[in-house]
């Protein structure tokens, strides 16, 4: 039987077949992705796409409070999980080396790097909870079938 979190994935993953047939354009697509998994997840408290643009990760579209425009450099969640080229998972933010702080609400995270139709990494989906350990497996599973939904429109 599904976990109440899993039948909520399984069912945005079905609102955004439907939903993401009306376009190709890629900041609508990630605009729509932000907006389901901000409003229908339990403690996302922030959900958003960090590109990187001329070597430098910025922010794209994003659902929740204020972001940090460019993050630093080889520094932070969403720098490391694009370097290893891997998703990560952190219970408690405090304890992540060169953790960047844009909300000090934030206390757990989990980056998906994003990939292009040619495999390469042009960023990633970063989301943010209030909650200490709030992201494990079932969300890294999940969130990595949703960020597919955009390699397909490169």
């Amino acid at each position: 039987m599904l976990s109440k979190k899993e039948g909520r994935y399984q069912r945005i993953i079905q609102q955004l077949e439907e939903l993401l047939q009306k376009t190709d354009f890629l900041y609508a697509r990630m605009a729509t992705i932000n907006a389901l998994l901000y409003h229908k997840m339990d403690n996302f408290f922030w959900v958003g796409f960090y590109l990187l643009v001329n070597d430098e990760l910025t922010v794209g579209p994003y659902q929740g409070p204020l972001a940090c425009q460019v993050l630093k450099k080889n520094s932070g969640v969403c720098w490391a999980a694009i370097n290893e080229g891997k998703i990560l998972i952190v219970p408690d933010v405090e304890q992540f080396p060169g953790h960047i702080a844009c909300d000090s609400r934030s206390k757990s995270e989990i980056v998906i790097p994003l990939k292009n139709a040619d495999n390469e990494i042009i960023g990633c989906l970063d989301i943010d909870s209030e909650k200490l350990a709030n992201f494990d497996e079932i969300d890294a599973f999940y969130l990595e079938k949703i960020v597919t939904f955009l390699r397909e429109q490169e």
